[in-house]
């Protein structure tokens, strides 16, 4: 069944159709939504400079890349994998090893536009929230601190409603998104991850994005080795960034960088060591210096900015859960 917004419907879930498939309507929706892409991209990557960071080009292919374990928002279906040269790589699931690395080797503040492919299960093409290939805005800062980077986003996601608000306002008013796309008060309200369980239960992500009036910040998750834990108290430096009504759009933390713990937790965790080969061994050389940074989603970005029911809407060729489409 279709609907009229460019979208196939599944049960109460419009799943966006293919380009060729899309009305003359629908076909000027989507180039609407590609302006405020554009103007949001051209903002944000130019904040990124103006504040001493240096742009990077992504990875594709690589022998390192994020476990996503054991990260209980992970719902990886399937890992690529292929062989080049005789050697099995992965596609990216994150830039995160290579933001450590580059930032401790050589740039001390880095950001990248990194195109991620990550499975999903097929029930999560009816989230609405959920692709398989994404792109992040990745960025790591040598020796940050977790405050450092929340308030940097704060100012971020401030400065860029004030931006698309001045600057497309015909084309947030087409999408009835200029009314709703407040700015907002700083700093950004911060809660604990601990204290939203105790209050909302274990599906705390779900019920806390419906309680939220502008974007938010939780701390204290429990996550992927990288992310700095203090094993004195069992708490995380880490952070997360929720959209109201939309969900988490921004994952980051403060990283660990000496090699003894970083070895604890992989065998804690079960982590294959030898994917993780070259980062080892620069911990163990002292190599590896503290940092701090996170990966910002952009396509869910945009799609909370223009109010979109289905993330897949904001990308010119959907990669959705379970569907998959010529282009």
């Amino acid at each position: 069944m279709q609907s009229e917004r460019g979208a196939y419907v599944q049960g109460e879930t419009c799943l966006p159709k293919p380009l060729e498939h899309l009305s003359k309507e629908e076909i000027e929706r989507k180039r609407v939504i590609a302006t405020i892409m554009t103007k949001t991209l051209s903002h944000l990557t130019q904040e990124y400079i103006k504040n001493g960071f240096e742009w990077l080009l992504p990875v594709i292919f690589s022998k390192s890349t994020d476990p996503l374990w054991p990260d209980p928002g992970a719902s990886i279906e399937k890992r690529i994998e292929a062989e080049i040269y005789g050697e099995m790589v992965r596609t990216t699931l994150s830039m995160i090893v290579h933001k450590i690395v580059a930032s401790s080797l050589l740039i001390p503040k880095l950001f990248t536009l990194s195109p991620n492919v990550r499975i999903e299960r097929r029930d999560r093409c009816l989230t609405g929230w959920h692709l398989y290939e994404f792109t992040q805005l990745d960025f790591e800062v040598r020796e940050a601190t977790s405050s450092d980077i929340m308030n940097f986003v704060d100012k971020l996601i401030k400065n860029l409603i004030l931006y698309l608000r001045n600057n497309a306002k015909d084309e947030l008013e087409y999408l009835e998104s200029y009314n709703r796309l407040n700015v907002p008060d700083l700093p950004l309200k911060v809660f604990d991850r601990i204290d939203l369980e105790e209050k909302y239960g274990k599906d705390w992500e779900n019920v806390f994005k419906e309680n939220i009036r502008e974007p938010a910040w939780v701390v204290n998750i429990p996550r992927e080795f990288y992310d700095y834990e203090d094993f004195s108290t069992g708490r995380w430096d880490n952070y997360d960034l929720f959209l109201p009504k939309y969900g988490e759009v921004l994952s980051g933390s403060r990283r660990e960088w000496e090699y003894s713990k970083i070895i604890r937790k992989m065998e804690r965790d079960n982590i294959r060591r030898e994917n993780f080969t070259l980062l080892l061994k620069l911990a163990r050389e002292g190599k590896i210096k503290p940092s701090a940074g996170a990966g910002l989603g952009v396509e869910r970005l945009v799609c909370w900015i223009v109010g979109s029911k289905h993330i897949g809407e904001v990308q010119i060729f959907p990669k959705i859960p379970g569907l998959v489409y010529d282009l």
